[in-house]
């Protein structure tokens, strides 16, 4: 029996679901899923070109509904879908928590909220509230404020409160706390070795401030968290959602998955298999679409969601009960967005927030040694630039232009670069030796050298090839654009705390004595 045969059945499995679509326009097939109930939409950089098409987009959208939840996944920083393209202008969240001025970071999700707000976006699946603890972690490092849980706890609260006041929802994620992991939920399942005392001492407390900061969505980690469920990760697990986030925090709200196609619980029971397991496990909207966004991924989930209710594996009353979870907050936040005006009502545009942050981001370290005298800093010739380049999470885009090289270059016009990744350091028929020699440090005789890493302490062979660059050139300036480590390599080392283009930007100033 089809979907289709019990209309008000197809109806509640579509109001779940929150997919992604291929396209800046809206396409026909999902235009007429909305007329059957599809409650929300999620859009991604594929869909993005500029914020007027963007707004053309979510009006077109939401005349087949005018409460339509259109969602997105702007952390700013790394993380950016509206500007995958450029760059962000904003610094994420890690920089924001090296400064640590609650202000200046409700200020910064304000900016974003007032951009998301005049595109037509309603909820931001933002900010993260995981607590790096662990600093090999691979796909949340500068996603987080910080590894300090009383830091990351009140700049999640500001960053809740600058974004809700643009008039755009908040999604605080990822639930219960994604900081302590060494897997990449994107290929595999997380374990979370920590025990329920100690998740709540350190990875709970900033989701208490998130809902107190009036956040009305949750997003779920998949993750597999022992202490409270051994066998179903957290998006799946009754015992997260219901008694965890539900009965003793007390959370009212909307919980949404994190991508369900995300090899952690796709991998194991199929897309279809885990969005119905995440349902009946208490979860209440379904994000899909960031891979699998065809039109018939939609229609597969809302058979499978239909064909669950009929052999009894996902009780008609849960998906009724996540069902009105949605139909409530789609109204919720509409009001939300209805309730701040067009265009910038605190008066806030055009102060460039962004770059303000990320120049007080920036961090200098200076050698103890008798380099610290040799290392022409600032900048008073033009650099050569050598920009070690990793393989990011599939969280973060890309597409999207990182990097010190071209904001130097716009500064000193004869600044030359290169790019190494690991696989032509280690494919090379010399080894790398040959391949430092040839493209770093001979275009860098008679020169200043500048050395960007990202996140090196998470890559050994990014780590080994700056060592051998300081080793050969103690008067190096190295940039570390990731995750910061106590060692701190180069005459001068500078720390951005992310590698947006406001950070490359501000990393060029404090090189060559702009600021």
């Amino acid at each position: 029996m089809a979907a289709n045969s019990r209309p008000e059945l197809a109806r509640l499995a579509n109001s779940v679901l929150q997919p992604g679509f291929v396209g800046t326009t809206a396409p026909d097939w999902l235009r007429r899923r909305i007329g059957d109930g599809l409650a929300s939409v999620v859009l991604f950089g594929r869909n993005i070109v500029d914020p007027e098409q963007v707004a053309a987009l979510t009006a077109a959208l939401r005349a087949e509904n005018p409460d339509l939840i259109i969602a997105i996944d702007e952390e700013a920083g790394d993380v950016t879908r509206i500007e995958a393209g450029t760059g962000a202008t904003r610094p994420g969240n890690l920089a924001l928590g090296a400064v640590d001025d609650v202000e200046l970071t409700e200020q910064v999700a304000y900016d974003i909220g007032r951009q998301l707000h005049a595109m037509g976006v309603s909820l931001n699946y933002a900010p993260s509230a995981d607590v790096n603890s662990n600093p090999k972690n691979p796909v949340i490092g500068v996603r987080s404020f910080g590894a300090r849980t009383d830091l990351v706890c009140r700049h999640t609260a500001a960053w809740i409160r600058g974004l809700q006041s643009a008039g755009v929802a908040a999604c605080a994620k990822h639930f219960p706390g994604h900081g302590d992991t060494s897997v990449d939920s994107h290929h595999g399942l997380p374990h979370v070795a920590a025990d329920a005392r100690e998740i709540a001492r350190t990875a709970l407390p900033p989701f208490t401030a998130a809902m107190e900061a009036g956040v009305r969505t949750v997003m779920t980690a998949h993750m597999l968290i022992p202490a409270y469920d051994d066998r179903l990760p957290a998006t799946l697990s009754p015992r997260v959602i219901g008694d965890l986030l539900r009965r003793e925090l007390g959370f009212t709200g909307l919980v949404v998955t994190d991508g369900i196609e995300m090899g952690a619980v796709s991998g194991p029971y199929g897309i279809a298999g885990a969005t119905v397991r995440a349902l009946a496990g208490g979860v209440d909207a379904v994000c899909v679409g960031g891979e699998s966004a065809e039109q018939s991924v939609t229609a597969g989930l809302t058979d499978a969601i239909a064909a669950a209710v009929r052999d009894g594996s996902l009780p008609e009353e849960r998906l009724a009960e996540a069902a009105a979870r949605v139909r409530e907050f789609a109204a919720w936040s509409a009001a939300l967005t209805r309730s701040v005006p067009a265009g910038d009502p605190r008066g806030d545009a055009g102060r460039d927030i962004g770059l303000v942050a990320a120049r007080r981001a920036v961090r200098v370290h200076r050698a103890d040694q008798d380099l610290r005298g040799t290392a022409p800093f600032p900048l008073v010739g033009d650099p050569h630039v050598v920009e070690f380049t990793p393989v990011t999470s599939l969280a973060i885009d890309g597409r999207t232009p990182w990097g010190v090289a071209d904001p130097l270059r716009a500064l000193r016009p004869g600044t030359t670069s290169v790019r190494i990744a690991e696989s032509e350091l280690t494919g090379a028929a010399g080894g790398a030796a040959d391949v430092l020699d040839g493209r770093a440090l001979r275009p860098a005789d008679g020169r200043a050298l500048v050395v960007v890493v990202r996140d090196a302490a998470r890559h050994p062979w990014m780590s080994q090839a700056l060592a051998d660059l300081v080793r050969r050139r103690p008067d190096a300036l190295v940039v570390e654009m990731g995750l910061p480590a106590d060692d701190r390599p180069g005459a001068v080392h500078l720390s951005t705390h992310g590698a947006t283009r406001v950070s490359g930007i501000a990393a060029a100033e404090v090189l060559t004595g702009a600021v």
